[in-house]
């Protein structure tokens, strides 16, 4: 019956020409902030900061912000936050650590009990936030202590070293050159090809399309991007490993956010709670699912994290919730709920991966770096904030 009553509840849709437009404007805001990062810090090392190496280090940076915020973006849109990632995070890493070091698991077994270990620490949180009640503030925040302090404990606050070359695969192996460039090739072309059939299926249904020229500008350029980074990035090794799981991951949580009931579930809660209970949403459910799925992605972070270590450290992912929540809010996800994309999230991630990667090579002392991405963080809200009061 509610599954019935969510198929024909009207809901009030933007027409596609505004949602076109505000894409448009927020993708134009996202390119000129890195245009604007990467000159200046071009200019500031002299050259540097764009050389093959740099960058393969710059994504591996955002690989891991970014995976985290491919989960913390379908929480803030539920209207809800999680600041225990970061020593969730570092818990798993170090676990995994353990089990690989002092206890010589196989590599498969360690990432699926590391994988299964984030979706029950998410489940946690879940549970606490969506059946019991608990403001998710609180309840993260507790986690936030308890996951640093189990980790503190369990590593006996040393770090455990060195990982398995197996181990180290997973944040450090590169792609060979001609397959990174043949699957590119191939992902771009499987990319247009269903965007002209979605193209093709709306116009048939009398949906108001994108006009073909413009559209084949922006594939145009979106295969000079992939395959000119691709190219930059065989000149160093290859693309990192850690890239492509966040691509496939970046992937999968688009579709599921506009493609899937499930994802529509998650933008109504966040939009509007109440509407969501009474149309037959199951808002709990939903919740919990949400912190479940989170928790995941926190797994995976935390593998590509101790890999690239090479160690699990007591330290591991201290504050890098905040980095990945200033990565939801600055790729345009709004902090009220019911808004953001994971693209944005991504982007984000990378935005903040090279202000990180920028002021370490400029030598800028930590205070200033915390300052700057504090700074950058509030002016992203009250951005949000002002432009929800313009409207």
């Amino acid at each position: 019956m509610s599954n019935e009553m969510e198929k024909t509840m009207p809901v009030p849709q933007i027409s596609l020409m505004n949602r076109i437009k505000n894409m448009n404007t927020q993708i134009l805001a996202l390119a000129a902030a890195i245009i604007i990062i990467m000159v200046f810090f071009y200019w500031a090392t002299e050259g540097s900061y764009l050389t093959p190496r740099n960058i393969s280090n710059l994504l591996r940076q955002t690989a891991i912000t970014g995976v985290l915020a491919v989960g913390m973006v379908f929480v803030i849109v539920s209207g809800e936050i999680d600041l225990s990632v970061g020593s969730m995070m570092g818990l798993l890493g170090g676990g995994a650590a353990i089990l690989d070091v002092w206890f010589g698991w196989p590599l498969w077994l360690t990432v699926i009990f590391t994988l299964c270990a984030g979706l029950l620490l998410g489940t946690w949180n879940g549970w606490w936030v969506a059946y019991q009640k608990v403001p998710s503030f609180i309840v993260t925040l507790a986690g936030m202590l308890a996951f640093r302090g189990i980790l503190i404990g369990i590593t006996s606050g040393t770090t455990v070293a060195p990982i398995s070359d197996q181990f180290s695969m997973i944040g450090q192996a590169y792609l060979p050159d001609m397959f990174s460039m043949v699957a590119g090739g191939v992902a771009i072309i499987a990319y247009v090809a269903w965007q002209i059939k979605q193209r093709n299926n709306n116009a048939a249904h009398g949906i108001a399309v994108e006009p073909m020229n413009r559209s084949m500008i922006s594939y145009t350029v979106l295969a000079l991007v992939v395959l000119g980074s691709i190219a930059l990035l065989n000149d160093y090794r290859g693309v990192p490993f850690p890239v492509i799981v966040l691509v496939v991951l970046m992937l999968a949580g688009a579709f599921l956010a506009r493609k899937t009931a499930f994802g529509r579930r998650i933008y109504a809660v966040g939009g509007n709670l109440e509407a969501s209970r009474l149309s037959g949403i199951n808002v709990e459910k939903t919740k919990l699912l949400v912190y479940t799925m989170n928790g995941l992605m926190v797994g995976v972070a935390a593998l590509i994290l101790s890999s690239r270590l090479g160690a699990g450290s007591p330290s591991a992912g201290n504050i890098a919730e905040l980095d990945a929540i200033a990565a939801c809010v600055i790729g345009g996800t709004s902090m009220a709920g019911g808004i953001g994309t994971v693209f944005g999230a991504v982007v984000g991630a990378f935005i903040m991966a090279s202000l990180d990667n920028g002021m370490s090579m400029m030598d800028v002392p930590t205070f200033w770096q915390y300052i700057v991405k504090g700074s950058i963080l509030l002016l992203a809200v009250w951005m949000d904030s002002a432009s929800k009061n313009r409207s």
